[in-house]
């Protein structure tokens, strides 16, 4: 089940809202984890046994980690946790990426090592299994208790509005909200605006610019204009497609009375790589740096180790998003820039230098043709085209093959993320901070608050027919 879908919005959200409301406030958690149960099954219910399982695991060794915090039985426990985690990520997400590659070195593939299964990747896991380590590592740390009612820490790790693609959320962060938290009109009203606005991303930008990068990547040799068309397509439609999930799942955590952490922050708009990794999937950014880059010793043990580190961060926060060999180059990629702007000081200086946002923008670009590649050749292949090896035009066919739908599209996304911080400070609620005098101030901030919720849910409607019209489109980073 997905959010741009007729099944969740007509029926799954309505019946869940209503059961979440009716429930006492004490209680609120038993239908957050059965309906977060629910949403996970109607893809594979086999797999909610594996999610279970992670939860009973990840809470018992947490209470032992607390129980023993500050000892050498704590760590023995948290090594555990740790490890058990960690191992089934690696089991599922994985061994199949580690057979293929074992075999690619002996000249074979798999079938002719004998191996003829292929374990299926649960959707989500990479997200809950972060969660779950999360958890584990600020229980030893004492950033986090271990006091949590079984119902409120499985409803944490199975919270369907970011399960399965983010944010990664962290228990310290909600774990004061499980006890208690603020249910509104007004909260409800703000969540429904922030959800239909990340629908509306989904459904007219990214979906509309989908075919466009679709056609650039599946043509052999594609020339010049395509590749680049094609790599700006795929530029746009994975941000508007991956921050618009993540504004849908703020929004329905605004819904349950949840705040969530902001996971975008206009991106588009960084003058150095440094500043792209602050605003892009900001949840995966700070875990990484708060678990794994401080854990190696982040800058505190001089310049090369840093480097190192950086480097070591992102080819492992590369190869979170795909057992693939082209998301450990497109982290060996980020893992170089973020290195060699350390070491040049680029980021404090980027700001003086006009050309700083198309040099970042182009990086960026560069990086994201590896990342959307099936494989390692077909992202060659794309580069061939961007450089002109390919001609200009290339196969005329492939070209003419492109709609103009798609183009005019990619070009209105391209403006809406250059325009996006003017967008998001007009979409605040024009009352916020104004002051009422009288000379009609409080009339104008209602007229213009009327006026706002008028062209949200004209957004919403447009977003919903175009919903009925056009074919499934999962989310992209479900794959992950």
């Amino acid at each position: 089940m997905v959010f741009s879908s007729e099944s969740f919005l007509f029926l799954f959200l309505p019946l869940f809202l209503l059961a979440y409301y009716l429930t006492p406030v004490s209680y609120r958690s038993y239908p957050i984890l059965l309906g977060s149960y629910v949403f996970y099954a109607w893809w594979r219910v086999d797999f909610l046994g594996l999610l279970f399982l992670t939860t009973v695991f990840t809470y018992l060794v947490g209470q032992k980690i607390g129980q023993y915090r500050g000892t050498a039985r704590g760590r023995t426990y948290l090594a555990i946790g740790v490890i058990g985690c960690l191992g089934a990520l690696v089991i599922f997400k994985y061994l199949n990426f580690f057979l293929d590659s074992f075999a690619t070195l002996l000249g074979t593939d798999a079938a002719g090592l004998g191996i003829h299964w292929r374990l299926i990747l649960p959707i989500g896991i990479s997200f809950y299994i972060f969660q779950a380590l999360s958890y584990l590592i600020d229980v030893h740390r004492g950033d986090a208790k271990a006091d949590a009612k079984f119902v409120d820490f499985a409803a944490f790790i199975a919270l369907f509005p970011q399960l399965i693609a983010g944010p990664i959320l962290r228990y310290k962060d909600l774990e004061d909200q499980f006890r208690q938290r603020d249910h509104s009109l007004e909260l409800f009203c703000d969540g429904l605006t922030r959800f239909l606005i990340g629908l509306a991303k989904k459904v007219i930008l990214a979906d509309a610019v989908a075919p466009l990068a679709d056609l650039a990547f599946a043509t052999d040799n594609p020339g010049m204009a395509l590749a680049w068309a094609g790599a700006v397509a795929y530029m746009l439609q994975l941000y508007f497609d991956f921050s618009g999930y993540s504004d849908m799942a703020i929004g329905l955590g605004k819904m349950m009375g949840f705040n969530f952490l902001e996971n975008f922050r206009f991106p588009y708009i960084s003058r150095s790589i440094t500043e792209f990794w602050r605003r892009w999937h900001i949840s995966l950014s700070n875990w990484l740096r708060d678990y794994l880059y401080i854990s190696l010793g982040g800058n505190r043990k001089g310049p090369g180790r840093t480097y190192f580190n950086l480097m070591t961060v992102m080819v492992l926060g590369g190869l979170w998003h795909g057992a693939n060999w082209t998301f450990v180059l497109w982290g060996f990629w980020h893992g170089g820039l973020l290195a060699s702007e350390r070491y040049l000081g680029w980021d404090r200086k980027a700001a003086n230098h006009w050309f700083a946002l198309p040099l970042t923008l182009l990086f960026v670009l560069i990086g994201w043709v590896m990342f959307r590649a099936v494989n390692v050749t077909e992202a060659f292949e794309v580069y061939r085209g961007m450089i002109g090896l390919n001609g200009l035009i290339g196969d005329p066919d492939a070209w003419f093959a492109a709609t103009r739908e798609s183009v005019m599209f990619m070009m209105l996304a391209a403006c809406v993320a250059f325009a996006e911080p003017h967008i998001s400070a007009a979409l605040r609620r024009p009352g916020d901070g104004m002051v009422v005098n009288a000379d009609g101030t409080a009339a104008q901030a209602t007229i213009m608050q009327m006026a706002l919720t008028l062209a949200i849910m004209s957004i919403g409607a447009l977003t919903v027919l175009k919903l009925a019209e056009q074919s499934f489109s999962p989310f992209l980073y479900f794959q992950f």
